[in-house]
């Protein structure tokens, strides 16, 4: 099978499902990362470069709807399509960081 049709099973919330929020994010990832490789040999390629730069806004947008309505769903997704995530309204982290002392002078 294709890759399309694999990650559509794999995120797919019912069967015959093509179109929810999940589907859509792996799908653009996957454009995404393909559209990349293309401009890494061709530099010059605007055009594309416009493409992506929307591509990975719709994908921002539907990651932010994620993220509000289910903060496990977001979490589980960009881990699985190994993604930088924001945190998840909350989500706490397991460990925390101690904020930088100030350097006296």
């Amino acid at each position: 099978m294709s890759k399309r049709i694999d990650l559509v099973q794999k995120y797919q919330t019912h069967k015959g499902d093509t179109g929810s929020v999940e589907v859509q994010v792996a799908l653009l990832t996957e454009r995404i990362k393909s559209l990349s490789k293309h401009l890494t040999s061709h530099k010059k390629d605007t055009d594309s470069r416009r493409g992506l730069l929307m591509m990975v806004s719709k994908r921002r947008r539907l990651l932010n709807y994620i993220r509000q309505s289910n903060a496990k769903k977001y979490i589980k997704i960009t881990s699985d399509l190994k993604l930088r995530a924001a945190p998840a309204e909350g989500y706490e982290p397991e460990h925390k960081t101690e904020p930088k002392k100030e350097k006296k002078k």
